[in-house]
Formats: structure tokens, sequence, C-alpha cells
């Protein structure tokens, strides 16, 4: 029988069929066994392309966060982290399984380092402290995840009986589970409200036209309690 023109396996491949399963069936649902029978192909065979199963979700970590844009910090911080935000979001609320993978610190993940990486050199050449841009990252971050792993409007049963007569102030919640607008305009008001503080505090500690990668006796400061 010929040879087949193209290999059966590849790690695109691969990766696509892994994070359809964990879309499908959860972090817990994935493993290689399952994978490689999704894939028509003996377990071993994954390895010639894939150590561990880290290594695999690190490949779908960095596929999902790719789309995300960090970019946008040369038209200013408040514009940067917007981008960033609702990019954030926007990638991990399209595979909520993965998220509790995608939450933890950045570690060694290319991707997710890159934006590490270009949010705080964005905010420090704003004009912000670094303590300030580290805490900034990662209150932006505890705002996406939280938005992206649950639904709000989600979360509420459309049966009316469930809340009639028990519940006066939520009458109406019901009504809840058809409108899923609900969470993305609840972000955005989190986001804008975020934002808003941001820009006050900006005026009492942010120092404009800093250069980055110089640092006063209180910023070397600051940076050592991150």
């Amino acid at each position: 029988m010929a040879r087949p023109s193209t290999p059966l396996l590849t790690r695109e491949r691969i990766r696509s069929a892994a994070l359809a399963m964990v879309d499908r069936d959860g972090l817990d649902g994935l493993s290689m066994r399952r994978l490689a029978a999704d894939l028509g192909v003996r377990a071993a065979s994954l390895y010639g392309y894939l150590a561990t199963k880290e290594e695999l979700l690190t490949d779908l970590a960095d596929e999902v966060l790719a789309g995300v844009d960090s970019s946008g910090f040369t038209a200013g911080w408040r514009e940067g982290l917007t981008g960033w935000a609702r990019s954030y979001r926007e990638a991990l609320a399209a595979h909520p399984n993965l998220v509790p993978f995608l939450a933890h610190s950045p570690g060694r993940r290319p991707q997710a380092l890159r934006h590490a990486d270009a949010v705080h050199g964005g905010l420090t050449g704003a004009g912000w402290p670094p303590r300030y841009a580290t805490m900034i990252g990662a209150s932006t971050k505890y705002l996406v995840v939280g938005a992206a792993m649950t639904s709000f409007s989600g979360g509420f049963a459309d049966d009316v009986e469930v809340y009639v007569g028990r519940y006066p102030n939520l009458s109406q919640a019901h009504l809840l589970a058809g409108h899923e607008e609900i969470d993305r305009d609840s972000f955005e008001l989190a986001l804008t409200a975020f934002l808003d503080g941001l820009s006050r505090l900006y005026d009492q500690v942010a120092r404009p036209g800093s250069e980055p990668g110089v640092r006063s006796g209180s910023e070397k400061a600051d940076r050592s309690r991150t």
C-alpha cells in the first residue's frame, strides 16, 4: 500500500482535537489515551509530538492567547488596558473549560509572558510606578477571568416558580437566562468603573514622561515588594 502523502498526525491536528475535547468534556475529560482514540491512533503515537499532557495544555493555552491584543498601549495606558481586557475576556470566554489552566500565573508559557511583558511595559512607559503596574495587571486579570469563567445571567433558572412568593426582589430573575448581553454589559460596567478609578489614581502616583528602565529610589523600593 502506498504511503500517505501527508502524515496522519501533526501537532496542529492534535492541538485542534484536544481543544475540542476540552471544550466538550472539560479539563478532566482530556487524557492522552482518549485523545489518541479520537484521532484514530495509539496513545504512544502522540508522544512523538508532545512529551507530556502539560506540554499539550501549554500549546492549547498559547493558541487561545494568540488572539489577545496587548498592542494598544501606544495610544495610551487606558486604551491599551481596554483593548487587552476586552480581547482577553473574549478569548477566554470562547473556551471557558480551559480557563482554570489559563488562570494560573504565566509561568513559562510564551504567549502569557509576551502579554505580561507588553502590559507591564505599556503601563510603566506611561508613568505608572512598577509596583502599581504589577497590581493593575493582576487586577485586570481578576476581572477578566471572573467574567470569563461563568455566566451571571445563565446562572438563573428560567422557571418563574423558583422565585415567585419566595424571593420578592428576584421576581424577574427567570428572564435573565435569555439575556446573554447582561454578561457583556456587566463586564463593560465593571471595566469602565475600574478604569475610571485608575484614572483618578494616575493623577496621584504616576510619573508621566519618565523613561522606562530608570527608577527613582522609591520606585526601586516599590519594585522590591512586587
